[in-house]
C-alpha cells in the first residue's frame, strides 16, 4: 500500500515537471507558431460561405440563407423550414 502511494505521488510529480518543462519550451515557440499562423491567407480558417456577421437585425437575405431556402420563398415553406 505505501509503495503504491509513493509511486502515485512520483507519477503526479513527474507530471508536473513535464508540464513546467512544456509551457517554458512554448515561450520560446510562441513566436515562430505566431508568424506561422500569420503568414496564412485568411481563407484557410473560414469557408467562406456565409460572410455576414453580427447585425443588430437579420435582414430577409441573411434569414434565407441560413434557413436554407431561396430569399423570395412563400411563407409556408419558410414556416415549414423553420420548425
Amino acid at each position: 500500500m505505501a509503495s503504491t502511494v509513493v509511486a502515485v505521488g512520483l507519477t503526479i510529480d513527474a507530471a508536473g515537471f513535464a508540464g513546467c518543462y512544456v509551457l517554458q519550451a512554448m515561450k520560446h515557440v510562441e513566436p515562430q507558431v505566431k508568424q506561422v499562423f500569420q503568414s496564412l491567407p485568411k481563407s484557410a480558417f473560414s469557408s467562406g460561405k456565409y460572410r455576414t456577421g453580427f447585425e443588430p437585425t437579420t435582414t430577409k437575405q441573411n434569414a434565407a440563407l441560413i434557413l436554407g431556402v431561396i430569399p423570395i420563398a412563400k411563407e409556408g415553406k419558410i414556416r415549414g423550414t423553420h420548425q
